[in-house]
């Protein structure tokens, strides 16, 4: 048996070697993380001069002008986006997945037709909506146009603009969905399916009460990440329609981008309190999903 001396000497040269390991991961995080988010909370609190230096505290101010009319608009403006995202990109993708387990020949051909969308960067896929939603000429109202329908305001229009930034951003996220999901399907047991259908249960019965339930995981994971990516898009609003018209697409990302650095604004105070009530919303939003969902989740 070591000496008390020697355990506690062991000890301490062990206590150093952990952090020595620790300290890059702490050294990042204290970089990337948490000093950003204290200066956040700072320049919350401050009021800026004309170049956006913090020029004088305001403690809670800019928190108080968010309980107004407009930013309530931003807050359902973004409530909206979410929802037109998350719900049809979610369900579309395991549709298209339950659809393709019934085709026999060509499944890794689709799978990949359906998955490449996921491929385009924001502003690659933002730049092809452009052109199918432009006024004039545009790709789908040439459609409408030959099937003698009436043309669509579809980037002009304060009903229809913000549907069509939904539609595109579920077009670019289909493809991770049906990704996930397929990956999901991929790891059920065949053993599972096989005794489902000898008890009867083919097509829809099939689908509803063996391959959706098991592929709970998969899809609680997809609801939390698109609903985090929807709560924080940008790329596909500013390329669209820059917040507009009259700030019907304006989430609560482009009112911090608007505050802090469109029209040379520099307000860094407002849109750093509004990037604190985004991390809460996200925070917020992403324990009731794991509070409420997960509780129905099945791991196999």
């Amino acid at each position: 048996m070591k000496p008390p001396q020697a355990r506690r000497t062991r000890q301490s040269r062990e206590t150093v070697l952990a952090w020595a390991f620790l300290a890059p991961s702490i050294a990042v995080f204290a970089l990337f993380l948490a000093y950003p988010l204290g200066r956040t909370v700072y320049l919350s609190m401050h009021g800026n001069d004309i170049i956006g230096r913090p020029d004088r505290f305001v403690g809670f101010g800019h928190f108080a002008e968010m309980a107004s009319p407009e930013f309530g608009e931003v807050l359902l403006t973004t409530l909206l986006f979410t929802l037109g995202t998350v719900v049809p990109g979610v369900l579309g993708a395991l549709v298209i997945v339950l659809l393709l387990e019934g085709v026999i020949r060509g499944q890794r051909i689709l799978r990949g037709a359906f998955a490449l969308p996921f491929a385009f960067s924001v502003a690659s896929a933002s730049v092809i909506f452009v052109v199918f939603y432009s006024s004039g000429n545009s790709v789908l109202n040439g459609i409408l146009y030959r099937v003698g329908l009436s043309q669509v305001p579809w980037l002009t229009s304060q009903e229809m603009a913000l549907w069509s930034v939904c539609i595109t951003t579920v077009w670019m996220n289909l493809g991770y969905g049906v990704l996930v999901l397929a990956a999901g399907i991929g790891s059920i047991p065949r053993e599972v399916n096989e005794a489902a259908r000898i008890d009867g249960a083919t097509g829809v019965r099939l689908a509803r009460d063996v391959t959706v339930p098991m592929l709970g995981p998969q899809l609680f994971f997809l609801i939390v990440i698109s609903t985090i990516n929807a709560l924080q898009g940008f790329g596909q609003i500013h390329i669209l329609t820059r917040g507009g018209p009259s700030g019907s697409t304006t989430t609560l990302v482009y009112s911090i981008f608007e505050h802090a650095f469109a029209y040379s604004t520099s307000d860094f105070g407002r849109a750093s309190a509004q990037a604190l009530v985004l991390l809460l919303v996200v925070l917020v939003c992403t324990a009731v999903q794991f509070g409420v969902i997960e509780r129905k989740v099945h791991y196999a």
